[in-house]
């Protein structure tokens, strides 16, 4: 019974249909379904699914948004059943994210930590226009695996390199792998500033994450 309703599930974020996916988280809860089962055997098949049609150049930045956005609404209503159970989704690891000091862009780094935090990372958004201390303080605080950093402007690039300078002022660059994307980012700023990934979209930075930590 619960196979069709996996499937269901699925197809909702595949569709980036938020009402339905919310509808079938509750349904799902309604029905006795174990929250992680819900998760892991429906909704993320759909995430995946549309993740890898977007690597192939066979869905587009709307549909992904939409799959996040649908994710989203499905995690909303199984998280708190979750903590119920005391059970904690396996996290893959912690990243800590956000848009640098004097940018204000929100799209691209919302979409990242969106997919990241549907595939299994535990993901702490900043949000935008976010100081270097503020970042490094937070991946402090969480002990995060990853610190991600987006700048969609050439005149706030700057500041990721400035966060990584930092992190080696004080001693902590072996402490946090970084990834940085936006769309000024080119594989030679990442050399440049020593960085040690970078994402061209959401899709590449869920691949980069496990990467860098060695998942499979």
């Amino acid at each position: 019974m619960s196979k069709g309703l996996y499937e269901k599930m699925a197809q909702s974020i595949i569709d980036g249909d938020a009402d339905a996916s919310a509808a079938l988280a509750k349904e799902a809860i309604a029905m006795g379904l174990h929250p992680l089962d819900a998760i892991t055997k429906g909704f993320v098949i759909g995430v995946n699914t549309v993740g890898d049609a977007f690597g192939r150049g066979e869905a587009f930045l709307p549909e992904l948004v939409m799959a996040g956005e649908a994710m989203k609404a499905a995690v909303a209503i199984l998280d708190p059943e979750l903590k119920k159970l005391g059970t904690k989704r396996r996290t893959l690891g912690k990243v800590v994210i956000a848009t640098v000091e004097g940018d204000i862009h929100e799209i691209g780094k919302s979409l990242v930590a969106t997919m990241l935090g549907a595939s299994g990372f535990e993901v702490y958004d900043l949000g935008v226009d976010t100081p270097s201390e503020k970042i490094i303080g937070k991946a402090l605080e969480v002990n995060a695996d990853i610190i991600a950093m987006s700048a969609l402007l050439t005149t706030t690039m700057g500041r990721q390199k400035e966060v990584i300078e930092e992190l080696e002022k004080e001693g902590l660059r072996n402490k946090f792998k970084v990834i940085v994307g936006g769309a000024p980012i080119t594989r030679d700023w990442v050399k440049t500033i020593g960085a040690d990934g970078y994402s061209e979209d959401a899709v590449s930075a869920v691949a980069i994450a496990k990467q860098l930590l060695g998942i499979e």
